[in-house]
């Protein structure tokens, strides 16, 4: 069983005036994102949006001391970026559609992620989303430490930092033994 995994694709993150954006690199990712989102629910498998989400009054997330203010609870920065958020809002309420709110880099950390893979049998896990050196690596790194197949979509992933983005897709492969597709 399979499930997708839609990692941060927000306004902020994405938006070309987003406070943490990927901007171009973020935005050309739209269309396959969509695709696949749209493949992934329409065959009934697993869809998992994990969206960063931080308080303001969070005054000790380490987070705060290495990026601006991100994906802020409540504010339009973190609402799902372009077609993405009209494909969620059709199918929010879909039995195989899910989001959560994380509050750590990866989606597992601090989330019920492992217990919704576990409970559908799930063995293989799609990545998408943003940041590739980010987010989406560290949210590898521990669906390999949990014993899952990764499959990372390298035309449904992007970074601000085209050096890490590289080094990310290279890391999966050779590190965690993904599937880069």
């Amino acid at each position: 069983m399979r499930a997708l995994l839609s990692i941060d694709y927000t306004n902020d993150f994405v938006a070309s005036d987003g406070s943490l954006t990927t901007g171009a690199a973020g935005q050309k990712i739209e269309s396959r994102l969509v695709e696949l989102t749209k493949d992934f629910i329409f065959k009934q498998e697993f869809v998992v949006f994990a969206i960063d989400g931080h308080e303001t009054s969070d005054l000790y997330h380490p987070e705060n001391n290495l990026f601006p203010p991100h994906n802020i609870m409540g504010t339009d920065g973190r609402k799902l970026y372009g077609k993405l958020a009209g494909i969620f809002e059709s199918n929010k309420n879909k039995a195989n559609v899910y989001w959560i709110s994380k509050r750590h880099y990866s989606a597992f950390s601090g989330t019920d992620l492992f217990i919704r893979l576990r409970e559908r049998q799930i063995t293989e896990v799609h990545l998408t989303g943003v940041c590739t050196d980010i987010c989406v690596l560290h949210t590898a790194v521990d669906a390999y430490n949990l014993g899952y197949k990764i499959v990372v979509h390298k035309d449904a992933v992007a970074s601000f930092d085209p050096a890490g983005h590289d080094w990310a897709l290279r890391h999966f492969k050779n590190t965690l033994g993904a599937t880069i597709v």
